[in-house]
Formats: structure tokens, sequence, C-alpha cells
């Protein structure tokens, strides 16, 4: 066998097993686990993660994580962002979505569920650290840039997960990261295909979210192919399989 033959199907085999495998296991676990059949039938009800807002709480900062709802399940989550100044009687939520103009605001409950999914919790600031976020928060929020009719693509991108990654990249000094699920978190324009990661703490390469490589000391080490992320953490040991997501250190 040719060289070149032989280094293209070790390629395939590799390729193969870093995504193709964890992704078809992951396919058979949500099959049999089941789910919501139609948003209409979802419970999109508090999870419970919030407690009643108070006007005598301190100031809180959450970006919350949910598998989306059918087939779409099997390897992505949808994130968005909850605030609530200092004294405030009610939360914020902030999501994109993929119908009418993508930018909502409170359209569910804060800690909803999302497709019946429960959300896990990305990022948590409270009290002084919350208050300094929230004002660039509410200035990501207004200046994210697709948020015209039509802008949403489910894939590769722009969509929830991108418009979470370009809050948080305007949040310095924060060292979270969107789970390796967040399908769409690394998308890019065309003209921007190498930028800073939204840690700040390394550099992504993106081609148009369709293949790209993240290297960052809270990112890790991030390979992805259509959307898929394989990769490892170094910082909290963990690996990252296309379906299962984060798998270590919590």
């Amino acid at each position: 066998m040719p060289p070149l033959l032989r280094t293209v199907r070790r390629l395939l085999l590799l390729l193969a097993i870093v995504f193709l495998l964890p992704l078809a296991t992951h396919a058979l676990w949500w099959t049999v686990k089941g789910g919501a059949a139609d948003w209409s039938v979802a419970d999109w009800s508090s999870a419970g993660l919030l407690a009643p807002a108070r006007s005598s709480e301190p100031a809180l900062v959450r970006v919350y994580a949910a598998r989306v709802g059918r087939w779409r399940g099997i390897f992505a989550h949808h994130s968005w962002i909850v605030i609530k100044e200092a004294g405030a009687a009610r939360y914020t939520r902030y999501d994109v979505v993929g119908w009418g103009l993508p930018v909502r605001t409170d359209g569910w409950a804060a800690d909803g569920r999302w497709f019946g999914n429960t959300p896990e919790t990305v990022l948590a600031l409270d009290g002084a650290a919350a208050e300094r976020a929230i004002p660039a928060i509410r200035a990501a929020v207004a200046a994210y840039p697709h948020r015209g009719l039509g802008s949403y693509r489910a894939w590769p991108g722009p969509n929830s997960n991108t418009f979470t990654a370009y809050v948080l990249a305007r949040l310095p000094g924060l060292e979270t990261a969107l789970p390796p699920t967040a399908l769409g978190k690394d998308w890019t324009p065309p003209d921007g295909f190498l930028a800073r990661t939204p840690s700040g703490t390394g550099f992504r390469l993106s081609l148009g979210g369709y293949a790209g490589l993240t290297l960052g000391w809270v990112e890790g080490i991030e390979v992805s192919l259509l959307g898929l992320v394989a990769g490892i953490d170094l910082r909290r040991p963990a690996l990252k399989l296309p379906g299962w997501g984060r798998i270590g250190v919590a």
C-alpha cells in the first residue's frame, strides 16, 4: 500500500475513533434515555437552581447550559445568561434563539429547563464580582452584532452559544469556558479566523465553525470538526468527547 494512502487510512481511523465512536455511543444512550418529542409538551419550568429574587439580596450573574431537544440533544447544548443587580426584585435572562428576532429577554424562567433538560451552571458570580460584571454584560448584549432577522444559524453559527461566548469574551479575568458541546461557541465570521479565546488565556483558529483548533489555559486543547469538539483539559484534568462533553474533574 502506498505510504500516502496508508497515512490517509490511519487519519480516517483516528477521526472515527475520536469523533464518531463517542458520538455514536452517546446517540445510543440519548435514544434509550428518551426526551420531549416536541417543544409544546416539554417542561420549561424552573429547575429550582435559583432562590426567589428579593430586593435585599446581592447582585448575581449566572451562565447556564442545557441539552437541546429531540435528536439535537445528542450533541448540543443551549446556553444563556442571567443577571440580577443588587437590590433588584427580579432576574433578567438573555437568550439567542432561532425564530423571530434572535436576542430575547426574559423569554423563559431564569433557571428554566430547556426542552425538559435541567441546566448546568457554567459560571456563577455573586456580590461585588457580579456588580462589576453586570454593566459589561448589558453592554455586550446590546452590542451583539448578529441580532437581525435571519442572522441566526443553528449550525455552524452564529447561534445561542456564539452569543454567550461573545458576552463572556467581554468579561476580562474570568476563568470559565462553555461546555465542548456548546455547538457554535467557536464560530467566527469569515474575516475573523484567528482570535483570542473568550477567557483571554489562549488563541482560537476557526474556519467558519466547520473546523478549528483552540489552545488556551482555561479552554484546554480542543479540535473541532463540523461543530463537534474533542480535546483535553490540563488545568482541571478531563477529556472532551463529542456527544458526551467534558468528562473529568468538575
